[in-house]
Formats: C-alpha cells, structure tokens, sequence
C-alpha cells in the first residue's frame, strides 16, 4: 500500500515535469493519472488498491462520529433527566474475532471514547473485552451493535492492508 501511494506522488511529480508546470492542478491531474494508471496495474501488487484502505478509513471514522454523537445525546438526556429514567449500568462480556494487537487496541479505544461505555478489561487470551455501560437495557444488543459497527469496519481497514 505504501509503495503504491508512493509510485502515486512519483508519477504526478513526473507528469509535472512532462508539463513543463509547477501549478497545483498539474499535480492533481497527474495525481489522478496515476491513481488510473495503478488501478489498471492493481493485478500486479501484492497488495490491495490502496484506495479500498483510503475507503474504510473514512467509513471508519465515520461511523465513530456518528456513534460518538448519538451516545453524546443519550449521555445528556441522562445527565439532564436522572429522576425520569431508570438507569441500569452493566458490565458485560464482549467476545473478539479481532486478532491483531492494533485491532483490538483501535476497537477498545473508539468503545472507550464513545460516551456512556468504557472497556475495563481485556482478557490476557485477548478473545474477550469486558465493557462498561452506563445504561444498557439488553446486552445482546450492545455486542451486536459493537460487532455490526465498530468491529465491522475495523476488518474492513485491516483486511485492505
């Protein structure tokens, strides 16, 4: 993947050249020749087109925000209502199909910094997390949800390596 982003800049660079330009839109245009020109050789590389990673990155980072902004929602009405709801913390087992260190580090940090759940523990197998939830109502629930989100994409930027 490194190796592709880099032959990318060597071919826009050359394309400047071949312009005879300095300019910005010289760069992007031979940029973007040269992301056609390595799709067309994708067959060749041991790796995956590299704009597949590029791809799940965003649909990564994308899918954080839009769970870091609904349990935001979901922590306030907490906070500003408590004597209304009944809140039922819990701390429930998470079973991984993530095997590398990273993967497991990235699952448990976005699981941490989404508001309301925090991991406490991985287990020293490193097949488990135990997770903390500020108000869960059906745990099978939240391991589906963590497994058809975060853990979903997160195959998707480590299988595009």
């Amino acid at each position: 993947m490194v190796f592709q982003i880099l032959l990318n800049v060597i071919i826009a660079v050359v394309w400047m050249f071949l312009s005879a330009s300095i300019d910005p839109r010289t760069f992007i245009v031979g940029y973007l020749i040269g992301v056609l020109l390595i799709f067309l050789m994708r067959r060749y590389f041991t790796a995956r087109f590299y704009l597949g990673w590029i791809w799940a990155s965003i649909k990564l980072i994308l899918i954080f925000l839009k769970e870091l902004a609904l349990s935001n929602w979901e922590v306030l009405r907490i906070v500003l209502q408590p004597k209304k709801l009944s809140i039922k913390p819990v701390i429930f087992e998470y079973p991984l199909e993530l095997e590398r260190d990273w993967e497991i580090t990235l699952l448990s940090a976005l699981i941490t910094l989404t508001p309301g759940t925090l991991v406490v523990h991985v287990s020293d197998d490193q097949q488990k997390l135990y997770i903390h939830a500020i108000d869960e109502n059906d745990v099978d629930d939240a391991i589906a949800s963590i497994k058809n989100s975060f853990e979903k994409a997160i195959k998707e930027v480590s299988h595009s390596w």
